[in-house]
């Protein structure tokens, strides 16, 4: 039985209209943190999920998306269409996102200290919280979520992926700051090498990770795609190679990636506010078995069509043969 860690992800969902060459169009749940959610729920994970949602058909598909796999979705009274995102896929898999998305999310008390017991099951607090891509960004609902996690560090780990959408960013300068600023607050930040050369040009990716990591994080990943991923925390830095597999598309495979890694740290006592200490002082050979977990599940998700990710049975028959 896996250990008892609520996990509070606030952030957006999208319905992700997928484009493929040759191909009729298709609707799928979507959304960086939805995501997220939905994959720690699929891994045993108790997940509650903080959002907008329009009371639209793309709203209804993507609530019976994640509570089918035993997300608590919480939303507050948005009446703006559910957001939704063009994905084209070329021929390699490679996704490219045109967003039509407002985030409004309200104040409503949402970022009080009491958030980390009002929307999750009775009786229980989250000791963990997620966030990060659009709702991290983009105002006036960004404001909200930065208030909702400076109030939950006292109580819970955060962790951070700015997933970053370079036509929703706005001035560049600006949001590095925001970014920077959510950095900063976190316990654990994940970022593809591709949000890193957006962020700051040019710049490797190990040395702007190790920058992060200094500014307050315990840990700070980087995910490269084909080339792996690498951990820069206080004892130095690891890196592990990609799962071979075959890819179908990499659509939902960062998120994957994310909830691997909440799993595999959850796993060993390492979230929540009593693990943080235990997680500031993380060894090599753990972080590296947190990598493991965290590129097998991004190599099954990458391996079907959209954002699926895998299951307990999955992912730990994936490890047994890697």
């Amino acid at each position: 039985m896996l250990d008892r860690l609520d996990v509070l992800v606030i952030g957006e969902c999208v319905a992700d209209i997928v484009r493929r060459p040759g191909a009729v169009d298709q609707v799928l749940p979507g959304g960086s943190p939805a995501n997220v959610a939905y994959g720690l729920a699929r891994l045993g994970r108790s997940a509650t999920l903080l959002t907008q949602l329009g009371a639209d058909e793309n709203g209804r598909l993507i609530r019976d998306h994640l509570t089918a796999a035993g997300v608590r979705v919480r939303t507050d009274d948005a009446t703006a269409p559910t957001p939704s995102a063009a994905v084209t896929l070329d021929g390699d898999g490679r996704a490219a996102y045109t967003f039509e998305i407002t985030w409004t999310l309200a104040a409503g008390g949402f970022g009080t200290r009491d958030a980390l017991y009002r929307y999750g099951p009775p009786g229980t607090a989250h000791r963990h919280v997620h966030t990060g891509s659009i709702a991290a960004v983009m105002e006036p609902g960004a404001g909200t979520v930065r208030g909702a996690v400076e109030s939950a560090r006292t109580e819970a780990t955060v962790s951070y992926d700015p997933n970053v959408r370079p036509e929703l960013m706005g001035d560049h300068a600006a949001a590095v700051r925001r970014v920077e600023r959510c950095v900063a607050l976190s316990d654990i930040v994940k970022a593809s090498d591709e949000d890193l050369e957006w962020l700051y040009p040019g710049e490797d990716p190990g040395k702007a990770a190790a920058r992060w990591q200094a500014t307050g994080p315990a840990l700070a990943l980087v995910t490269r795609g084909a080339e792996g991923a690498l951990a820069v925390f206080r004892g130095g830095r690891v890196s592990i190679g990609a799962v071979p597999t075959d890819v179908v598309d990499t659509v939902g495979a960062g998120d994957a990636f994310m909830s691997g890694t909440l799993h595999a740290l959850a796993s060993r006592g390492l979230l929540g506010a009593d693990g943080r200490e235990r997680l500031r002082s993380v060894d090599a050979g753990t972080v590296t078995e947190v990598l493991r977990h965290a590129a097998a599940s991004a190599a099954l998700t990458v391996a079907r069509a959209g954002a699926d990710p895998p299951d307990a049975a999955e992912l730990e028959a994936a490890l047994k043969r890697i």
